[in-house]
């Protein structure tokens, strides 16, 4: 992901010890902290204040951010983990989001000297140094990569995948079932194609009554979710050439600040250099 803000080797040093935004953005929540380098070793991250919103009730990330600095200390910048391609003009390509997403348009409405974006997944690697054993749970993997065929497409995915094209040109595997968003589009899709009115409105609810089994059409998107996610990998296997399988240590992080440490993480780093 190209960041649209000056390098940040551009930047004194002594600018780590100073308190700076980072922000974590997905479809459904944005999680912001006020964040300043630790005094221990290495790249040691100290959240002085976190906070987290639900974007459906925002009309913007500047929105959000404006909240969050009115309750804080002014600070001079802000770094923002975000799915999505940063454009050389400062703005996301992501149909993750609810809203358009412009560093520039950030910076200049909350008066930053500078914002940094990074991709989220790479700042999800940047927090796992910051993460101990005690915050993460086993859930399912082998000790060995396993060899073996992939999951194909059914039916009923198909079937799902017209549902949502009555409403749209285009259905990207992201926005239309990977994401949080993506799980409640999946869901309203399925109750169409079952002839059912939809019970639940967010995707932190399907995930839950999926969870406890307390609705059938629940669990069977949770299920239509996993199978989607296992023919991506498949299609990307293939793109890269994989020859020994696939192998997915499924892993539960019990850290919800994990994105916002991960952004934080990522922008230390890249001042010290």
């Amino acid at each position: 992901m190209t960041a649209a803000a000056p390098t940040l080797q551009t930047f004194p040093l002594d600018s780590a010890s100073r308190p700076f935004l980072a922000a974590d953005v997905g479809g459904t929540h944005v999680r912001v902290g006020l964040i300043r380098a630790g005094n221990g070793e290495g790249l040691a991250i100290e959240i002085l204040s976190y906070r987290k919103y639900r974007c459906a009730d925002h009309p913007s990330l500047s929105a959000i951010l404006s909240d969050f600095a009115s309750h804080n200390p002014p600070v001079e910048h802000c770094v923002i983990a975000t799915a999505g391609y940063a454009l050389a003009d400062g703005s996301v390509i992501s149909a993750n989001l609810p809203w358009p997403l412009s560093a520039n348009r950030i910076r200049d409405d909350l008066g930053f000297q500078a914002v940094h974006l990074v991709n989220d997944f790479e700042a999800v690697a940047h927090a796992a140094a910051h993460i101990d054993g005690s915050q993460v749970l086993q859930l399912t993997g082998p000790a060995e990569a396993p060899r073996g065929p992939l999951a194909a497409s059914t039916e009923l995915e198909m079937a799902v995948l017209q549902q949502m094209l009555r409403n749209r040109s285009h259905v990207s595997i992201e926005h239309g079932a990977l994401s949080g968003p993506g799980l409640l589009n999946l869901y309203n899709a399925l109750c169409a194609v079952r002839g059912t009115a939809p019970v639940h409105a967010t995707p932190d609810a399907v995930s839950a009554a999926a969870c406890d089994a307390s609705d059938p059409l629940a669990v069977e998107t949770l299920q239509l979710f996993c199978g989607i996610l296992g023919s991506t990998i498949g299609d990307m296997a293939l793109l890269y050439g994989v020859q020994g399988g696939i192998y997915l240590p499924v892993k539960l992080v019990e850290h919800g600040q994990l994105g916002v440490i991960g952004a934080a993480s990522w922008y230390l780093e890249k001042l010290a250099k």
